[in-house]
């Protein structure tokens, strides 16, 4: 499927530049459910540049794992640019990384909101070195497809957040 290969191809050039620039990656997905992870995994040899992936689907997975304070979740909601920059931050602080990605948003069918409505998406990127990058996505089509429109966007914004 050409749509898979495109993401395949822009995993390769995130283990390219990883590895260039002699970087680690680790990721903290919700909505996408361990596909970035997957993506990068595809890559021969991304055990050199890729340390491990957090799905942290529920909101007490965020808390254990990644260490998100339950008052972003309570205040902001699970889907929110507070609660995607707390989990880069906690990716960072529970591995040997020094980039990570974080997505979390509402695949769908249910569980938009007038203010959050199906297909919304929060992405953070974040270095060691303190360099954050934040993104919000509205995205369309059906839960299939807003999963793999936010694993594509997830991988361009690691490459973006590196080359910064």
């Amino acid at each position: 499927m050409a749509e898979d290969e495109a993401l395949y191809a822009l995993a390769r050039e995130v283990g390219q530049i990883l590895r260039l620039q002699g970087r680690v990656l680790v990721l903290a997905e919700s909505c996408t459910g361990g596909w970035v992870a997957q993506c990068i995994t595809d890559v021969p040899g991304s055990s050199a540049w890729f340390d491990r992936g957090f799905v942290t689907y529920s909101n007490q997975a965020k808390y254990e794992l990644l260490g998100v304070p339950s008052e972003i979740i309570q205040v902001y909601g699970a889907v929110s640019v507070e609660t995607v920059r707390a989990m880069a931050a906690g990716a960072l602080s529970h591995s040997a990384a020094g980039v990570a990605a974080a997505v979390s948003g509402i695949a769908g069918p249910t569980g938009g909101t007038p203010d959050k409505p199906v297909g919304t998406v929060w992405f953070a990127w974040q270095r060691g070195d303190g360099i954050c990058r934040v993104k919000h996505m509205q995205f369309g089509g059906d839960r299939r497809q807003v999963r793999r429109q936010a694993v594509r966007v997830a991988l361009q914004g690691i490459l973006d957040v590196c080359r910064d």
